[in-house]
């Protein structure tokens, strides 16, 4: 059986619809899947059972991408055609069966919005398919002991807690006598983030910031004790690893993108989404310090809380 799995241009989005792609090689042993998405989150894809190709999907002038994606599917019958993106690219496909995400149900989850697409009920959880090279380099990077990973960046500015209070937080969990008494601190982020990242990585923090491929990077997520970040496609990739993980929110709606599983949770602004936004007057580019408000002892208390609640990991 092949499929054809359609899926997002960006790390988070592709990681909340996973669970669709891993539900359907559960469904189906021996399954050969072809997945489409954007050149970012391509590595989180490379070690899926049975993966006969990964198309990048890179955005081009005129939506030209879509037509070389059609392009190099179109030679195939298609057992199943899944379309993630709501493109319509799988009406022109030769696919015994087609499922298109189509609108987006607001009340729900990004995770449950996405098993609409095969009215999955209860939604899967988002999966990770990592290389044995990969968890190999990132227990070299990490150490055997237990690490504190910190997703200080974000893809806008609007997001992001201030660095100096990662910077604090990490003294505290880590500090004699704290839950992560001598534990490493990682940072992560992309390659275009090492600004925000710098006060951690001045504070001695091992360097993930854009420095490995993504793989090996969610690789060294799963293996933390902890995980504290924005809201980012690293936050989505750290729930989907199970590490235990805590999202920071506050212009963005927790309801849709709050971290996923059971070792996950969130903490947010006092203010809401619309609150945060009426502030700046909807201007994105006037977004710095909105997340100014999240107090520090707020977040340590929900880290503390989350790591009484998770399972202890092995190093």
């Amino acid at each position: 059986m092949r499929a054809l799995f359609v899926t997002s241009n960006r790390i988070g989005d592709a990681v909340l619809t996973s669970g669709v792609l891993a539900h359907l090689l559960d469904a189906h042993p021996g399954l050969k899947a072809t997945i489409a998405c954007g050149p970012a989150a391509a590595p989180l894809f490379a070690a899926v059972p049975g993966r006969e190709a990964t198309i990048p999907l890179a955005k081009a002038p005129f939506k030209a991408h879509w037509f070389r994606l059609w392009a190099r599917c179109l030679p195939r019958v298609w057992d199943i055609a899944v379309d993630m993106r709501g493109s319509g690219l799988t009406w022109f496909l030769a696919a015994k069966k087609r499922a298109i995400l189509s609108g987006r149900a607001d009340a729900l989850h990004r995770v449950e919005d996405a098993a609409r697409v095969l009215n999955l009920v209860p939604p899967p959880a988002p999966r990770l398919w990592l290389s044995d090279d990969a968890r190999a380099r990132a227990r070299a990077l990490t150490g055997d002991g237990p690490t504190l990973v910190l997703g200080a960046t974000a893809n806008w500015p609007g997001k992001v807690w201030p660095a100096a209070r990662f910077v604090e937080l990490a003294r505290r969990l880590t500090a004699p006598g704290a839950p992560l008494a001598g534990a490493a601190l990682a940072v992560v982020g992309g390659p275009g983030e090492r600004a925000l990242a710098e006060p951690l990585l001045q504070a001695g923090a091992i360097d993930l910031v854009g420095t490995e491929p993504l793989d090996v990077v969610a690789a060294a997520i799963g293996r933390a004790a902890l995980y504290v970040g924005n809201d980012s496609g690293l936050m989505h990739v750290a729930a989907a690893s199970g590490a235990p993980t805590l999202g920071l929110f506050g212009p963005s709606e927790d309801r849709h993108f709050r971290p996923w599983g059971p070792n996950a949770a969130f903490v947010r602004t006092p203010e809401t989404k619309g609150e945060l936004f009426a502030r700046i007057d909807f201007q994105p580019r006037h977004a710095q310090g909105l997340m100014d408000s999240l107090s520090l002892d707020a977040v340590e208390t929900a880290a503390l809380a989350l790591l009484r609640r998770a399972p202890a990991r092995a190093a």
